[in-house]
């Protein structure tokens, strides 16, 4: 794919203080940036701000004082906005008693008290850092378990960032890769031709509650596919794995897949877990309890105080405040908000995904992004900072007037896709 590079100067975006920052930068940092902030700083356009001041409920400033409604919520984890009150309250008293200390706080039971009681499959909980802390540890509870190696994932399924998942190769070997099998995701007899290749040898298949990649839309789990993978693994004795980080507490706070009733074995949580504090947490059932002893999870910061204190009061929150329903409702408000625009403007658009992550495509932008890069671009200098092929993500900070502001920023953007192309 590629991005326009001919879109016009802004109001708003990349100004001084930002373009100096990213000088200073490329003197100390390899490429100026590392791993997916590099990716975004080479595929958006120039002008938009990489470099970030502050955050307030939905909204997040620039270096240059530069105010946006944001709607990428730091690529995920701001769940009830930023600097949420209850959330850095928690934060903060927890700090004033200590946070890295020789072993974990009460905060530790607590928060693993309020997961088991929450998520709907979960008999215990363990803690991390990030989402590939968290499947990779599930990955690796399932192959203590089972004693198997083979781990089943969707085709191009993002799950982390190690050598088994990593999307890009540079620095991976195949050998990293060789029990990672892949299926077609929905496809249920993919996924049964996939596991029959390697019977016996079936640790876990790991699957996203819907389907996304970089650039296609996004596509809800076919329930049939969802009870099929529950079958199967039921069927070989493996492990089903819900890889939550991305949708985790935003689809259902007992479980993405709990509508559909489907539980899976283990789920991995991270992203939103604690409002933006460094967290992230496996849970399972009790037939995985015995494994997770037998396996070596540790990090010299995997027992902070502080981010447990945050998960709880995020947790506590949405389940308090109905928070997944108030997302649902936003996005619901800003989809069709935007389709409607795009059909007074005559544009070709796609809204997908679930309303609280939605994700956007213009149809005529086959072998580029450029119709869709210009609309953002256009948004950005009206004060909405949206991203051109990454999933949206909404927070319960947003309300019904900021998503009318946010559809104020797309209607121009979808005029200045009329009138260029």
């Amino acid at each position: 794919m590629t991005v326009s590079s001919s879109a016009p100067q802004t109001l708003r975006g990349s100004g001084p203080a930002d373009q100096a920052l990213r000088a200073r930068a490329r003197q100390v940092v390899p490429g100026g940036m590392w791993g997916h902030l590099s990716v975004e700083a080479n595929q958006l356009p120039a002008n938009y701000p990489q470099f970030f001041a502050s955050g307030e409920g939905p909204r997040v400033r620039d270096v240059d004082g530069h105010e946006y409604l944001d709607l990428m919520c730091a690529w995920g984890p701001m769940l009830i906005g930023y600097r949420n009150p209850k959330v850095e309250a928690a934060v903060r008293a927890q700090l004033d008693r200590g946070d890295t200390l020789n072993g974990p706080s009460a905060r530790m039971v607590e928060l693993a008290e309020l997961l088991v009681n929450t998520v709907a499959h979960a008999d215990w909980a363990v803690f991390a850092k990030n989402g590939t802390d968290a499947t990779s540890t599930s990955c690796a509870i399932a192959r203590a378990a089972t004693g198997r190696r083979k781990i089943l994932k969707a085709t191009t399924s993002y799950h982390g960032a190690n050598a088994q998942f990593n999307p890009f190769v540079n620095g991976t070997t195949p050998e990293d890769r060789a029990h990672i099998v892949e299926f077609a995701y929905n496809d249920l007899a993919s996924l049964e031709a996939a596991a029959a290749r390697h019977e016996g040898d079936v640790a876990a298949v790991i699957v996203t509650p819907f389907f996304h990649d970089g650039f296609g839309d996004l596509a809800a789990v076919d329930p049939a596919f969802a009870r099929g993978v529950r079958a199967l693994c039921d069927r070989l004795g493996a492990a089903l794995i819900l890889d939550e980080v991305r949708t985790g507490f935003r689809l259902d706070a007992a479980g993405s897949w709990e509508p559909l009733g489907v539980r899976p074995d283990l789920s991995a949580f991270s992203k939103a877990l604690a409002n933006g504090h460094a967290l992230a947490a496996v849970t399972g059932v009790d037939a995985l309890r015995d494994a997770v002893t037998k396996i070596y999870l540790t990090g010299s910061f995997w027992a902070q105080a502080a981010p447990m204190a945050a998960g709880i009061a995020t947790v506590q929150e949405v389940v308090a405040t109905d928070a997944v329903a108030a997302m649902r409702t936003l996005g619901e408000q800003l989809a069709d908000g935007m389709r409607q625009q795009a059909a007074a403007a005559g544009v070709g658009f796609v809204a997908s995904g679930h309303p609280a992550m939605p994700k956007i495509r213009f149809t005529d932008d086959v072998d580029s992004i450029d119709r869709a890069t210009q609309f953002c671009f256009t948004a950005l200098e009206h004060g909405a900072y949206l991203h051109p092929w990454h999933n949206w993500f909404l927070s319960s900070a947003h309300t019904p007037d900021t998503i009318a502001q946010v559809l104020a920023a797309t209607e121009a953007g979808f005029q200045a896709v009329r009138d260029r192309f």
